[in-house]
């Protein structure tokens, strides 16, 4: 395939990465705006026949520099690193330079939950950035991921010890989604934008319970993995809390059956599997 490239924002992040990757095996020429190119990441992807560009998400001018000429828009955000207020600055820049660009598509990757009045920080911070859009002229398709796999790795060394530590109860389900399918499901939607523009779609691949977690850890390595309740008032960080808040309330509330049909040509990733390829070798 060739053609105007699509701009991955953040390439070098799980989400950026996972876009990148699948974008290059659907053989889409790809654009990425990274902090610096220098960096072994960059430059690696730059090996792979990536056009890679120095920007930053808060940066309207390199940003629109970026969009130039670009197919479509992977976009974005983060609040974990100044807050949530700047991740709806980085929102309104990204949306900007788009508007200034007349970027053909942009797809946003917002968290499952956001239209939900969850009273999360983070969520909040991307239902303000989705009211942006959907208030704007830039056509767009909004993506929300559920809880990663990956976050499971931030625990390896307690899990490596025998314990899963998780602030919900052990039968209470947590849908999750691996970000290769997340990546998968981007690259379609970049490059089919016909098929999407205008949706909003929440993605799934399983919802396994703390207990079916720990369980599918302890095969994958090969040793008793327990379960383990945290308080909620043992969260420190109040976002965070929040989060756990909401999932052991409403929680998120993707129809993984009706979008596992909806979409046969992704692989939804069970958590079982993602153990069983990812954790013997990531974990040690």
């Amino acid at each position: 395939m060739v053609g105007e490239p699509v701009l991955v924002l953040a390439a070098t992040g799980g989400q950026g990465r996972a876009v990148t990757e699948a974008l290059l095996d659907r053989g889409a020429a790809v654009r990425a705006l990274v902090r610096d190119p220098g960096r072994a990441t960059a430059r690696a992807l730059a090996g792979q026949g990536v056009e890679v560009v120095a920007g930053s998400l808060s940066d309207r001018d390199s940003l629109a520099a970026a969009m130039r000429g670009a197919a479509g828009v992977f976009a974005f955000t983060t609040p974990f690193e100044a807050g949530p207020e700047a991740e709806v600055d980085q929102g309104r820049s990204i949306l900007a330079a788009a508007t200034q660009e007349r970027v053909p598509h942009l797809v946003f990757s917002s968290v499952a939950g956001a239209d939900q009045d969850s009273g999360v920080p983070h969520f909040e911070s991307k239902a303000r950035i989705e009211a942006a859009l959907a208030a704007g002229d830039v056509p767009y398709t909004v993506l929300g991921p559920t809880y990663f796999f990956d976050n499971a790795l931030g625990g390896a060394e307690r899990i490596r010890d025998g314990v899963l530590d998780l602030p919900l109860p052990p039968d209470r389900p947590l849908q999750q989604l691996a970000r290769p399918d997340l990546g998968a499901f981007a690259a379609d939607v970049l490059l089919r934008p016909a098929a999407y523009v205008g949706q909003r779609i929440e993605l799934a691949g399983d919802s396994p319970t703390p207990a079916q977690m720990a369980a599918a850890l302890g095969t994958a390595l090969g040793r008793e993995v327990r379960h383990e309740q945290v308080p909620l008032t043992a969260i420190g960080d109040p976002d965070m809390r929040a989060m756990w808040t909401f999932l052991n309330g409403s929680g998120y509330r993707v129809d993984i059956p009706a979008l596992r049909g909806a979409h046969p040509e992704i692989r939804w990733t069970g958590f079982a599997d993602w153990a069983r390829r990812t954790w013997a070798t990531t974990a040690r």
